[in-house]
């Protein structure tokens, strides 16, 4: 069993930063892929960003790469989202998940915490 909480969310600029992270109990965090997704009003929610376990391979969303950095640290049990040249499209609200796949497909993940709102304005 793992449980997630997020935080680090917050209202920024267009152009600003804002790291997010993510808190896991359970003991076996360092197995599980971590993945962010996010989720405007009235959209689907949709992959962000994914890490393996081990932190040896990432994958992103086309609109976020090379403006987002996802890693992970699992001797405390977090992973991260660093979001740079933040724009108003990417206001949504942030999930971190844990799943035993580095798919983007929301349904491959098996817990999820509850979100920490982003706001970017223009």
């Amino acid at each position: 069993q793992v449980q997630l909480v997020e935080s680090g969310g917050g209202l920024v600029q267009a152009g600003g930063s804002l790291r997010l992270s993510c808190a896991a109990s359970g003991r076996t965090f360092s197995s599980y892929a971590m993945a962010w997704f996010r989720q405007a009003p009235g959209k689907e929610r949709e992959f962000v960003a994914v890490i393996t376990w081990r932190g040896d391979y990432t994958n992103y969303a086309s609109s976020v790469k090379g403006r987002f950095t996802i890693s992970r640290d699992n001797a405390k049990n977090t992973a991260y989202l660093q979001m740079s040249s933040l724009k108003p499209e990417d206001t949504a609200l942030y999930y971190c998940a844990a799943g035993r796949t580095v798919v983007s497909n929301a349904r491959n993940y098996d817990y999820w915490g509850q979100g920490t709102q982003v706001t970017v304005s223009s």
